[in-house]
């Protein structure tokens, strides 16, 4: 470690360049590049196969030597860089990110990498979903319920941002993902003969009475437009959650944990 680089300048080009990173979805693309912070996001990145192409710390909170210790684990041959506590504190999210930041390489996302081992998967969709909050929570969802995939239809943003990595707590590096528009979607399900049950108010029978012991897709919408019309005709039958409030309206995390929880109960042998 006695030869690792140091950064004390916030105008620095490498922080212009995290920073860049962590604000601009289209920088992410472009470089196929994105930026994770805290031990745990780093070592759940190294577990799910991610390449590590530099990790900043800042040494007051990590050492150099833990910093190695964790690539190690990964066998990550990763640049290292001691930063100050100026150019910590312009780059991490909040003070408790546990010292480190790292830019990693982003993997590709599209349905021809989707592998399904499970010869009887069982599968969440997401159409649209707007809110980073949302979408990581839903991956921890399918992460909880150990699903064999999780695809998001039309996303309206880039799996790597910042808030959807936190609000995952990492769970977007360790599940199989993957983003298509929804004519893609369909087809690929139809295709590996995948049932289709879409989570709808209208024409809708209750989860409680539906079977989900064969390949199924539990497919959920916005809270404010819910599904489109393609998804709602390629059903092969929309379920209901029956509910007893006035509003008729729950997060749609909560919507689609119900519906997989169910369908994992009806799976236990």
């Amino acid at each position: 470690m006695d030869n690792k680089k140091h950064i004390s300048s916030p105008q620095n080009p490498m922080v212009k360049r995290v920073l860049l990173l962590k604000e601009k979805s289209r920088e992410r693309r472009k470089s196929g590049f994105f930026v994770l912070e805290g031990t745990r996001e780093l070592q759940l990145a190294l577990r799910g196969g991610y390449e590590i192409e530099t990790v900043l710390f800042y040494a007051d909170i990590i050492s150099g030597g833990e910093v190695t210790s964790l690539l190690n684990e990964g066998n990550s041959k990763s640049e290292i860089i001691e930063i100050s506590k100026d150019v910590y504190q312009k780059l991490a999210y909040r003070d408790t990110t546990e010292g480190l930041l790292a830019i990693a390489k982003s993997k590709p996302h599209s349905l021809d990498d989707l592998k399904l081992e499970n010869k009887n998967p069982l599968i969440l969709i997401a159409e649209a979903p707007e809110k980073p909050g949302n979408i990581g929570a839903l991956l921890r969802t399918a992460d909880a319920a150990n699903l064999d995939a999780v695809i998001i239809a039309n996303p309206k943003t880039d799996l790597y941002n910042p808030n959807i990595i936190r609000s995952s707590v990492g769970c977007v590096f360790t599940g199989n993902v993957a983003l298509g528009s929804s004519t893609e979607i369909i087809k690929f399900l139809k295709e590996n003969k995948i049932s289709i049950y879409c989570a709808a108010l209208s024409a809708s029978q209750s989860y409680l009475q539906t079977d989900f012991t064969t390949p199924s897709a539990i497919v959920v919408g916005t809270e404010a437009e819910g599904l489109t019309e393609e998804w709602l005709l390629n059903s092969n039958q929309n379920i209901i959650i029956p509910m007893e409030g006035q509003i008729d309206s729950m997060n749609v995390s909560v919507s689609a944990a119900i519906l997989i929880f169910e369908a994992k109960r009806q799976r236990i042998n």
